[in-house]
């Protein structure tokens, strides 16, 4: 069913938390509603609007840092390509950051 898609760990990881996330985020949702605030982001957000900015966020945070790989290698004079590992953390530090202060 799944064998179009290569399932490593950081996949399968990315993929696990966006669920849980979603999950966490409707029953936050139904036990306290939210209110529309303005934080950084050029207008008001909800909480699930602020999820949403995020993730895109993250996606975009992997696919440039995928797009980069090769370029940092050879910049940094690397033997392999860095980890995923690295914009898995740095898009969960730009998740935070949007859902706190966005």
């Amino acid at each position: 069913m799944f064998e179009w898609m290569a399932w490593t760990l950081p996949v399968t990881v990315f993929f696990c938390s966006i669920g849980l996330m979603l999950v966490g985020m409707t029953v936050w949702e139904i036990r306290s509603p939210t209110e529309p605030r303005k934080g950084f982001l050029p207008m008001e957000t909800t909480r699930g609007d602020r999820l949403f900015i995020g993730l895109l966020c993250a996606a975009y945070v992997h696919l440039a840092f995928v797009g980069l790989a090769g370029w940092i290698t050879e910049w940094l004079s690397l033997e392999a390509e860095p980890s995923i590992w690295i914009a898995t953390l740095i898009a969960a530090v730009v998740l935070t950051v949007v859902m706190r202060k966005g």
